[in-house]
């Protein structure tokens, strides 16, 4: 069989039932009432029932159950079903689901038998049905029951079948899925020796003799090496066939050149091809030390890295390859070169878009183990499924060369307790049966004592750690090198308003490999964790923020993926900019600005504030440059220097007009930016990513809705009500803003600009045709943009 031949994606035409229904696992249940859908599918993000205002709005709810955490969304109970039927070429063959994430505990059901139960809505799981399957020809009938209640989760987590759904087909004999375990031995000059481990299964009746053929092609397409290996294998037995390969010249892996070679698997019997398997993998080295850091191939690099959640903002948690291959696009466009997946394993195709991208991974586990942080999360579960889950987790993603670390946990609460050391040693263990060729890290916290008066040593935390991760404890690295040299230090996690402190400390010491911020791009749920509002001079600041908020706020790129005020800053922090600006957003009399720890000021990136004349803007410049001028209307204001966070204030009385920052250094003046005053209105402008989708269903078009003056600016100042309609092929799945607080908006085809812009994500059909897209505001005229399905 053919390795294109035996994995097909099964995500059409199921029959979702949102709630709890006696016998739905029966095959003679009667499912015609149920919905329809096509996977991935996340029932969390749809608007709910007996919509009230300031109480259920859109799929936001007062009742709900995970309240600020999981962004005041629902989760509950539901069921898909789904029919197959075996044909007579695929009879005899042996049939496996494989599920990569259903959100949270889910039964998977075959004509009326319980196959598998899952427990950790992240894990990606596979199941033999051939035992219960029926004879070619017959019906099959899939039932999946999902239940997703309780608090459980500290962020949105999203509902359902949320990630694609697979259906291998093999002989009886075949080559183990995620049995084949590549990686590079060493590199020079001249060569790679590449290290193929492969296990393969003896399903027939009989012993016999297997072949194993192993060709390796090259990223352009030519066949670099071949070998094979002979076994005899008894009846139901697995065998795993190691493989030394040399590569001639190769072509190497790295966040700048993301080459991947393809290992072509076969299992031969009696000249007989039994099945066939293709990996991509890249050819490239990672080594960790206190003198040169991280090295890839290498060469030292320093980790730009961001935090992530899972989610998709306006689509919720369906992981569609489009949305995730965006957000990796997203972030290397803003110069990151590294993720951290907090806290969780992420979907196939976000972990396949890092390979093609060229985005390093901290690959993490979990966010609790046995001590609950909420009453109804993985910390039930953890004595039973840890292992197995962590496994997964491993076998899957181990062929990934963009995969660095692997991380057991984050700020776990018994992290410096016996027992915590022993989780942390065997959860290691775990791991090194699969993969010894990456370090083993977590994210770890501060620990008090019961007063919180004494942080307590966290020695224990990092014992079974080969590289330590710091959340928010920048100021420890010196004292902590002092006292453990060898340990190798990296921000697993940090915050915005101290970002020149964390990555002044990664460039001066060799030893402190990165920096990875909280969070690279907005998400749902943590509602409000990066607030920044106007109140009363004596009110206290919160953590979170509860109804409308329901967005975490803190990212440097919002919902849309546009990039926010902190992440202009960050650019001149990695050297990606010589300066940027940003004005304050003015309060109100009788009110102060108010920032979390996670937040950032309101700062706009324009120069309109109609209204404002003659009253006082705090201008914020931001450089690495000893000096700034600032001009208005090319009179000058006045010149500062920059402070130790590379950043020079003024006080400037409001004038429409030009704003203008240049940089002075030693050899006169530098680069500058600019913010404008924008004009009237004038039109709505339509951007897409793509106009030409792929008709199979699973592809995406993100289209920017922006508010725009006769010069193109955009009008960031005059938010108004839109109107989005369509004609044609294709689906709208996403619309919206992004605001932390219009739930109004949130999936609304008459949603509310936001700072002049929202979006409309359409989803490909599986037909050729074409969408027009139309969005219409009061006093401009109508935009329209076509979109081409083939």
């Amino acid at each position: 069989m053919k390795a294109s031949e035996r994995k097909s994606l099964f995500d059409r035409n199921w029959y979702f039932y949102r709630g709890d229904v006696r016998n739905a696992e029966s095959p003679v249940y009667n499912d015609s009432a149920w919905r329809k859908v096509d996977l991935p599918h996340d029932w969390s993000i749809e608007p709910l029932e007996n919509q009230e205002p300031d109480k259920v709005v859109g799929p936001f709810s007062r009742e709900s159950v995970g309240g600020f955490a999981t962004g005041q969304t629902v989760g509950g109970k539901g069921w898909y079903r789904k029919t197959f039927i075996i044909s007579p070429e695929d009879a005899g063959k042996r049939h496996e689901l494989y599920f990569e994430g259903i959100y949270n505990q889910s039964e998977i059901w075959i004509n009326g038998q319980k196959a598998y139960y899952n427990v950790y809505g992240y894990t990606s799981f596979r199941v033999d049905i051939t035992p219960y399957c029926k004879p070619a020809g017959e019906k099959n009938i899939i039932a999946v029951k999902v239940i997703n209640e309780g608090k459980n989760s500290r962020w949105y987590t999203g509902s359902g079948i949320y990630r694609h759904v697979w259906m291998i087909r093999t002989s009886p004999s075949y080559i183990e899925d995620w049995g084949t375990f590549i990686s590079t031995n060493s590199i020079d000059k001249e060569q790679a020796v590449v290290i193929l481990n492969t296990t393969i299964v003896n399903g027939d009746t009989e012993e016999g003799e297997y072949t194993v053929n192993i060709n390796l092609t090259s990223p352009r397409g030519k066949v670099v090496s071949t070998t094979n290996s002979t076994v005899k294998m008894t009846s139901g037995n697995k065998h795993e066939i190691p493989f030394t390969i040399t590569v001639k010249k190769p072509r190497l892996w790295s966040t700048d050149t993301p080459e991947l070679y393809i290992a072509n698997i076969s299992l031969w019997k009696n000249k007989e091809k039994k099945d066939e398997l293709s990996i991509p993998f890249g050819i490239r080295t990672i080594h960790f030390s206190t003198g040169k850091g991280f090295e890839l191939n290498g060469v030292p690099m320093k980790l730009k890295g961001g935090c992530v959640h899972h989610d998709n903002g306006l689509l919720g948690s369906a992981a569609f390859d489009r949305a995730e291959e965006r957000k990796i696009q997203l972030l290397k466009q803003n110069g990151f070169n590294a993720v951290r997946t907090s806290h969780n394993p992420m979907s196939e195709s976000f972990m396949s878009a890092c390979d093609r991208l060229g985005m390093l991974v901290i690959d993490e586990a979990f966010d609790q183990w046995k001590i609950k942080k909420n009453p109804e999360d993985y910390h039930l579960y953890f004595n039973e499924w840890s292992a197995r889950d962590i496994r997964s987790l491993v076998l899957r993603d181990r062929n990934h060369p963009s995969v660095i670390m692997w991380s057991i946990g984050n700020e776990i609460r018994e992290r410096i307790s016996d027992n915590g050391l022993k989780i942390a040693e065997d959860l290691k263990k775990e791991i090194l049966k699969h993969d010894n060729t990456r370090p083993v890290t977590a994210g770890v916290n501060k620990y008090w004592d019961k007063d919180r008066k004494n942080m307590l040593s966290l020695e224990k935390a990092f014992r079974h750690l080969d590289v330590a991760g710091y959340n928010y404890m920048w100021r420890f690295y010196e004292e902590d090198h002092a006292k453990y040299p060898e340990r190798i230090m990296y921000s697993s996690e940090s915050v915005a308003n101290e970002a020149s402190q964390n990555w002044d400390k990664v460039e001066k010491l060799p030893y402190v490999i990165g920096d990875f911020i909280w969070t690279a791009i907005d998400y749902l749920g943590e509602s409000g964790l990066g607030n920044s509002i106007e109140v009363d001079p004596e009110e206290n600041v919160h953590q979170f923020m509860g109804w409308p908020w329901f967005n975490g706020w803190c990212g440097d790129i919002d919902l849309l993926g546009v990039k926010k005020a902190q992440s202009y800053y960050r650019d001149i922090l990695w050297h990606n900019r010589k300066i940027s600006m940003a004005v304050e957003t003015p309060v109100p009399e009788g009110k102060i600005r108010k920032v979390s720890f996670w937040g950032w000021p309101e700062e706009s990136l324009s120069w309109t504030f109609p209204g404002m004349e003659n009253k006082m803007m705090k201008v914020n410049v931001y450089t690495r440059a000893s000096k700034v001028r600032l001009y208005l209307n090319d009179s000058l204001v006045g010149e500062k220097e920059t402070n130790e966070l590379y950043k020079a204030s003024f006080r400037v009385p409001y004038q429409a007009g030009k704003l203008t920052a240049v940089e002075v250094n030693e050899n006169g003046k530098g680069d500058s930016v600019i913010l404008e005053t924008t004009g009237e209105p004038v039109a709505l402008r339509l951007t897409a990513d793509k106009t030409k989708m792929k008709a199979h269903g699973q592809d995406l078009s993100y289209v920017l809705i922006e508010l725009v003056d006769k010069k193109g600016n955009i009008i960031s100042h005059n938010d108004r009500k839109i109107q989005i309609s369509h004609k044609g092929t294709g689906k709208i799945i996403g619309s919206g803003n992004a605001s932390p607080t219009d739930m109004a908006s949130f999936g609304s085809l008459q949603p509310m600009l936001f700072k002049g812009r929202a979006m409309v994500i359409v989803r490909s059909g599986y037909e050729p045709g074409e969408m027009k897209l139309t969005v219409s505001a009061g006093g401009v005229q109508p935009a329209t943009i076509a979109l081409k399905t083939k």
